[in-house]
Formats: C-alpha cells, structure tokens, sequence
C-alpha cells in the first residue's frame, strides 16, 4: 500500500475506533458465553457433554468459514456495509439462540452468531487502515484487540450474575439489545474512507483471482501457520487444558484456579497493546517481535511439565502469566501480512489469517485429547500432561523455525515499508 499523509482521523477517526471496538468486544463476548451457562443450557435444552461441545464449536467453525468469503466481499463492498449486514445476521442468531428450545434451533442459532461475528474484527482493521496513519496500525490493532478481551471478562462473572437474576434467555437478550445499538452507531458513524479521500476503485475482474494471488504468496501460508499454532495452542490451554490441570493434577481449587486465569488474562491484555507499540517504534519490524514470542512460548509451555514448577502455586502463576505476555505479539501477524500484499488484496489476506487463527483452537484442542489417552481420572497426574506440553511446544517451535524465514516488514510510513 503506497504511503500517505493526511491530516489524522480528527474526532470520526476515533469514534469509529470505539464503535468498532465495542463490535469486536461483543464478538468476544458471543464466542465465549456458552461456557458459564453451560449447567443452564444443558438443563433448558437436554444437552449431554457431546451436545455442549457441539454448540460451543458451531460458533467458530461458521466463524472461520466464513473468512475468504469475508475476504473477498470486504474488499468489493467496504468494511461499513459488510460489517453492518452481517452484524444483522449476528443479531437474528442471539434471537434465535435465546428463543431456541432444543438442540437444533440452538446450533442454528450460534452458528448465524458466528457467520454475524465474522467480521467485526477485520473490519475494524479495515478501518483502521484506512483512517490511521500506517505507522500506528499495530498499536491500534493491539489496543483493539485488548478491549476486546474484556468482552471474555463480560462472559464470565457478570453473565452468571444476570443469568441469575433474569434467567440466560433474557440475560443474552439484554446483551443482544445493546449489540442493536452498537450497529446503529456504526452505520450512522463509520465512513470507509477519511473526508478527500476516493473510495478505493473496486475489482472489476473476478474475485476468485486476487483469492490466487495471495494464496500463491508463500509468507501467506508461513503467517497462516504462526497464526494457527499462536491461537491455537493459547486457546487450546486457557479455553480448555488449563482447568483439569490447575484444579485436578496441581489442586489449586477452583478459586485459586481462576486467579492463575485471570493473571494471565490481564498479562495478556496489557501486552497486547505494547507488543504492537514495540514492533511500530522500537523495533521497526513485525518479525523481530513475532519471533521471539513464539519460541517464548514454546519453552514456557514446556515449563508447566517441570516439577519445579509444579510445587510453587506462584511459580505455576507467574508461567502463565508470562505465557499470556509471550502470546500477545502473535497479533501482530495481521499487520505483517497487511503490509506484504497489495492494498486491493489486504481485506482478503487477513481474513485468510483470520481463518487459520480460528481454527487452531478447534484442531490443537481435539489433537491434544487424542495425545493425552485414557480416562478422566489420569488427569490428576501432572505427569499425563506431558503430550500436551510436547505437542503444543512443537507446534509453537515449529511456527517459529518457519517464521524465520520470511520476508519482513516495517510500519509503512516510518521509514519504510518493504519487505526485506
């Protein structure tokens, strides 16, 4: 993408900015809001623990579909008309979802949730792009992407807490009517474009070439795999493996559990802003701040194995806290593809990132079930969890030797911009 200077995003730049992070923290929010009904859902719906999983997953599987498709309707019709007609379909889902009396109408409605949700978050890159100076889309995508996170916290006790008070169907409507809200601020607010600047000229030819044109880039594929085993091992532990393992093999209790959890939430929020500051600034580089977090990653992984580890509650929370600072720089990715691929193809490379990062945790999840063999009682020794640290260590490790080898890039407007 050629640089360019225009004046700042002035007062419309940042209240897109905070529309489009309200989206994505509802986003968030959808993704993880079966988990603490979960007793509810199962009891309201006759669900088994096969039917939970099931409608849990159908969320990011329609999620993660619908990212090339995304990718190249993004490109063709701007980030203000996708995002509003697909937030439309988000919101007949939590309708559905919250009126849904069996299994069926349930996965239907996550799955429209998932297809609703696909695109708030590369919209909002979209729009970043197009209203911010380029040598600050790392910081703002991390910063946005922190704030999103709080919409995980929002899933958590405050959703258990209006469930009790209002029952799940209408505690999720009353999210549902402030997601209303938010998409008529977006559309009244969100401009694709800065005053004085065209609208970009749309492909004329047909979409399915610029679709080769980046899936024959190699680097395309290299961040696809950072990305996948980034998110994927992160989700895989604090979504899933972390629990049995904090709460059965080490007897943390449930309590001091969540304190190890949102220790590394919080680790995780913070960093994700300032990994995107460092790589913008100090570093000037988008592989210089991915690398080394992989392979951190890895090696602090593997660190949960150690005895050492194992006999110190502190020494257990201060890995996964440095664990959720380790995965945060993975975000950048999406700048880093950004910047390698034409402006016209940018929507629909990172929506192709997006679409491995969605599904890592699907795939790493099921892959460690298959490692760890045995029944449930085996997970109360710290030693059964060895599969799991192996294969997610070599996943990241992998991820990294790969990452190695592609091109970089800078920050567009400070300096540079090419790959080298």
């Amino acid at each position: 993408m050629p640089s360019r200077d225009h004046r700042g995003p002035g007062a419309r730049g940042w209240a897109i900015f905070a529309v489009a992070s309200l989206g994505f923290l509802l986003s968030q929010f959808y993704r993880v809001s079966a988990t603490v009904i979960s007793p509810q859902l199962s009891q309201d719906l006759d669900l088994d623990v096969s039917g939970l999983g099931t409608l849990s997953a159908a969320f990011f599987y329609a999620f993660a579909l619908s990212q090339i498709p995304l990718g190249l309707f993004l490109d063709r019709v701007g980030a203000r008309r996708a995002v509003a007609a697909l937030s439309l379909a988000g919101l007949a889902g939590a309708a559905l979802f919250a009126g849904s009396q069996g299994l069926g109408q349930a996965l239907a409605g996550r799955a429209l949730l998932g297809v609703g949700m696909s695109c708030n978050l590369m919209g909002a890159l979209a729009l970043l792009a197009a209203w911010f100076p380029p040598g600050l889309f790392a910081t703002l995508s991390g910063l946005l992407v922190s704030l999103g996170y709080v919409g995980n916290l929002l899933a958590a006790t405050p959703l258990a807490l209006m469930t009790q008070a209002w029952g799940w169907r209408w505690a999720f409507l009353a999210v549902a009517g402030l997601n209303v809200l938010q998409v008529a601020a977006f559309w009244l607010v969100v401009r694709d474009q800065p005053p004085g600047r065209g609208c970009p000229a749309r492909l004329a030819k047909s979409p399915f070439a610029g679709l080769g044109e980046v899936l024959l880039r190699p680097a395309f594929w290299g961040i696809c795999l950072g990305s996948f085993f980034r998110y994927g091992c992160f989700m895989a532990l604090t979504g899933l493996w972390a629990g049995p393992y904090l709460i059965t093999a080490l007897g943390l209790g449930e309590v001091g559990a969540g304190n190890v959890l949102l220790a590394l939430s919080v680790g995780h929020i913070l960093a994700l802003p300032l990994s995107g500051l460092l790589s913008d600034t100090w570093l000037n580089s988008r592989k210089r701040a991915i690398v080394p977090s992989l392979f951190a990653s890895a090696l602090l992984t593997l660190a949960l194995g150690l005895p050492g580890v194992q006999a110190s509650p502190w020494l257990v929370g201060a890995v996964f806290t440095l664990i959720g600072l380790a995965a945060a720089p993975g975000q950048i990715m999406y700048a880093h593809v950004k910047e390698l691929v034409p402006q016209e193809r940018q929507g629909l490379a990172m929506t192709g990132i997006n679409l491995f990062t969605m599904l890592g945790p699907a795939v790493v999840m099921q892959a460690v079930g298959l490692a760890m063999e045995g029944g449930p009682g085996g997970l109360a020794d710290p030693a059964r969890y060895w599969p799991a640290w192996w294969l997610m260590a070599g996943g990241l490790a992998l991820a990294g030797v790969v990452y190695l080898f592609l091109p970089d890039s800078r920050p567009r407007g400070l300096g540079g911009g090419k790959a080298r």
